[in-house]
Parts: structure tokens; sequence; C-alpha cells
């Protein structure tokens, strides 16, 4: 239902919950309930207005702008009770508040929390943070996936003063992007192509037995899945979720391995697409879970499979024109994109913590399987990082295929973004020390393990640029943490250390038992 109700009560029945008739009018005998409906949009509905709101936010409104809006619908609506405000800790898991209306309608600028408790961000003696609702990511969900009456938006975290804090690369991708538009007429398209795993079993990663290993849901794959199949099944009904947020569905299909997926989006702005990859593995979550599987994001969670990964493709436009295409350039691209790609190359051992963040990730970058380890670009070469699709002037693009689906999206953006601009914007001496170092020497290789990475990442003057000393002291410390608890040569079997204390599985109370 989509229109408000006022609340009427005839009667009170001590034998009826509330719970049972939530929304509906009863009869029980001679008495007639009403009460409050709870908003509960289908899902074309749901589609209809999450694409106009997205609309606005390509158009580049503001969080300000459209805050007036949707406290006025908010107010207005009697059928949405509480918010569900988004945001990401420093390794991107992706953490959930849920605030009363009424509270956000009296306090929408003080939403605090315990950022103590958050890996990455505050210690105990600093714990107070504060979220700043972004109006922009104003978005309508499914009642069967997250309960009737709720709607949802992304925030950015704040200090105390209202600042953006640190440690919280959604505000710096959001500030980035801003800065380039303001300074340059610029923006950043992306667009990701997420994979992940379907297995049996609700919880099939916290449980997991490295004796066992992972039980596929099914043994179909790549393009010949039949209509009814477990996997068909689950894409399907996925699918509809993404759909009816708004995402733009583009295409969705069984992966190369078996019980392996991935659905396909439209490309949008860059901070529009790191909050629809957090969504998507949400909802990919979610409704595995409501048919009694586990949806996976483990980069390599079955050996002797091919892994997961979450191939970014990346554009610039400017005045609403692509600037990475050239119809006489090579491979059809600009000399703008190919200073993008160098940037990205020649920064590629640096960066490669931050596009592989887990020890699981580096079983994935193995050359057996289509791993793109190697430091060099290729329109077919599939074993390369960065790939050239075919495009034309609206679809010219990067593919950069080393990125894992495990990743922090806004912080893997931003480290990406501000590694091509390094080749785009560095003076003719540097870039062509950059071009030297990638196209003049023999191909390299990313690490190997994340010991090698952390290496790579502590030596970098590049990261520290990028995320300042102390994000990177935290980070550093973070993934060598979790690094420790598994052992240095992995081996053939997908060891329980790599799942169980993995950043995006919920398992806290085995770290007290290491």
């Amino acid at each position: 239902m989509s229109g408000s109700l006022s609340a009427v009560r005839v009667k009170v029945s001590p034998e009826v919950s509330p719970l049972q008739i939530q929304g509906r009018d009863r009869d029980y005998g001679n008495v007639l309930w009403k009460l409050p409906h709870l908003l509960d949009l289908s899902y074309s509905e749901l589609e209809e207005k999450n694409l106009e709101i997205k609309a606005e936010r390509l158009k580049g409104v503001t969080s300000d702008q459209m805050k007036k809006r949707f406290i006025n619908y908010l107010e207005e609506e009697k059928g949405v009770k509480a918010m569900t405000v988004c945001f990401s800790d420093l390794e991107g898991k992706l953490q959930t508040l849920d605030f009363d209306k009424k509270h956000i309608l009296s306090a929408e600028d003080n939403l605090t929390f315990d950022g103590s408790s958050i890996k990455g961000f505050t210690k105990l003696a600093q714990s107070d943070l504060r979220l700043r609702i972004d109006w922009t990511s104003f978005r309508w969900v499914p009642s069967d996936i997250f309960g009737t009456g709720k709607v949802l938006v992304f925030a950015n975290v704040c200090n105390d003063d209202g600042s953006f804090y640190i440690s919280d690369f959604r505000s710096q991708l959001a500030e980035l992007c801003r800065e380039l538009l303001e300074k340059d007429g610029m923006i950043v398209n992306v667009a990701p192509e997420i994979e992940g795993f379907l297995f049996k079993g609700c919880k099939a990663e916290q449980a997991y037995d490295e004796k066992v290993g992972f039980e596929l849901a099914t043994m179909s794959g790549y393009f010949n899945s039949l209509p009814q199949d477990t996997l068909r099944l689950f894409i399907d009904k996925f699918a509809e979720v993404q759909r009816a947020l708004g995402f733009q569905n583009e295409k969705d299909h069984p992966e190369v391995a078996p019980a392996q997926f991935e659905l396909n989006f439209r490309y949008s702005l860059a901070l529009d697409t790191a909050d629809q990859i957090q969504l998507y593995k949400l909802l990919a979550r979610q409704v595995a879970k409501s048919m009694g599987f586990t949806a996976c994001f483990l980069p390599k969670p079955v050996a002797g499979l091919n892994g997961s990964g979450m191939h970014i493709n990346m554009s610039l436009a400017k005045d609403g024109t692509n600037i990475f295409f050239d119809a006489k350039g090579k491979t059809n691209l600009s000399e703008t994109a190919w200073k993008f790609i160098t940037g990205i190359l020649a920064n590629a051992r640096d960066i490669c913590m931050l596009m592989n963040p887990s020890v699981n990730a580096y079983r994935r970058l193995d050359p057996n399987f289509e791993a793109p380890n190697e430091i060099k670009v290729s329109a077919i070469d599939r074993g390369s990082m960065i790939r050239i699709p075919m495009g034309n002037e609206k679809s010219a693009r990067v593919e950069v295929r080393t990125v894992a689906p495990d990743v922090n999206p806004y912080l893997c953006f931003y480290a990406l973004i501000k590694a091509g601009l390094h080749g785009v914007n560095a003076g003719a001496s540097a870039f062509e020390a950059m071009r030297a170092k990638v196209f003049d020497n023999e191909v390299g290789i990313l690490p190997g393990s994340i010991y090698d990475a952390l290496a790579d990442f502590a030596a970098s003057e590049m990261m520290t640029e990028i995320m300042g000393e102390e994000n990177k002291e935290k980070y550093w410390s973070l993934k060598m943490n979790v690094a420790h608890r598994s052992p240095r040569d992995l081996g053939n079997r997908v060891k329980a250390s790599e799942v169980l204390y993995h950043h995006e599985v919920s398992n806290q109370l085995i770290w007290g038992d290491f």
C-alpha cells in the first residue's frame, strides 16, 4: 500500500497482537480494526521512485538541496516508521543503523554512534562520531528485504565539530569528485562487474571447516543454467531487488565456476556506484539467506575453481563528452585515457593492497585461472591488469581487472582515480619516467601474497599521499593482524583462518581466542 491512512482504533482485543493486524483492516466478530499502514510499495513503484531520485543524483543535485524535500516527505508520509542509515568502516564492511523517523525529524543533525566499536575508527577515549545524511542517496526499499515502513540513506562520518572524519573514505571520495567537477568540470563514471558464489547453508562462512570446504549450491555454471535451477532462481530474485532499487540492470548470468554469479548494472557516478556495490552485496546476502543459502564474496573461496573478481570499468567525462574516446587514438582511446592507464600501472604494486585487501585475495592472483596479475594493458589478454574493452564515443573506458569483490569500494575508487590522475597531471619528465617504468621494461607481476603486498604498501610514498599517514598506519595494522592468523604458505586448501578472520565475515568472538 502506498497511501497514508489515519489510525482508527474501535476496540482493543487482548487476544490479538498488533503485529498480527499491522497495516490491514481486520474483522474479529463485530469488531473492525484499522491501524496505520506501514509503507509497502510494489517493486514497480519502488523502481519508478528510485529512478526519479537517481536522475537527480546524476544531474549533480546536492544533499542540502534535497534535504528539505525529504524532510517534508517524512513528515507527511505516515507509513514510514524508520530510516536505515548506512556507512562503511575503513576496511569496507557495511554498517547499518535504524533511526526512528521521529528522531530523524527532530535530530537529523545530531546522529551519533560509538566509533570505537568500528574497526579502523576511533580509540575508546575518542569514541563518539556523527553521521551526516547524504540526502541525495535516499532510497525506497523492498519490504520483503528490509521490513515494512523503512527507507534507506547513506551517510558520511563526521567529527564532533561536523568536519569529515579522516577514516571515512565515502566522504573523501565525495570530496575528490566534487573538486574534480568544480575545478575541471570533470566527472568519473564507473561500472563494476561483481562476482560471487552461492553456497549451501545460511551461515556457510561463519561455520567454515577447512577439512570439508564450502558446498556449492548447484553444479550449473556459465550460460548453461536451467530456468528453474537453484542458481537461476537466486539470480532472478536478486535481479528483481536490484531493479527495484534503481540499479538499471543490464545483464545477469551464472559465471564460469559452478554456483558462481554476476549481475551487471549500468555505469553511474563513482560515489553512486560505490554505494550500489555495498547494496549489491547486502542484497545478495539477504536474498540468499531467505532461500537457505550463503552469498559469498571471498575472492577465492574454493581451491581449484575460478575465483571471484570485481572488474572496474572507468572513464572520465567533461561537458557530457567521454574524454577517454578518440576515434584516431590507439584502440580508440585518447591521450588522456592512456595517461590515466599509465598512472595506474606505474603505481600498481603500491595500490595492490587496496585492490586485494585479504589473505584469500592472493589465491585469486594465480595465472592458471585467468588471473589479472600482470602489470600491463591489453585489448585481448585477460591476464593483464588492465583491459581495453571495445567501445565507442559513449562506452570507451578502461577495465581494471585486478580488483577483488571484498574491497572497500570508496577507498579503492579513490586510490584508482588518484593513481590515474597522477599520470594525467604529471609533467613531461615525470610522465616519461612512469611510461618507461611500465612499457620499456619487462612486464611486472603483482604481489603473490598479502605479506608482499603489505611490504609494498608500507614502503609506498604514493600510499602516504593517498591515505595520509594515520590511515595508512591503521590499514596496515588491520591487515597485518589478519595476515598473522594464516600461514605464509597457503597451500592448496583454503584455510579456516582466511575465512573466519575475513573482514566481511561476522565472527568477532574468535579474535579473543587466537
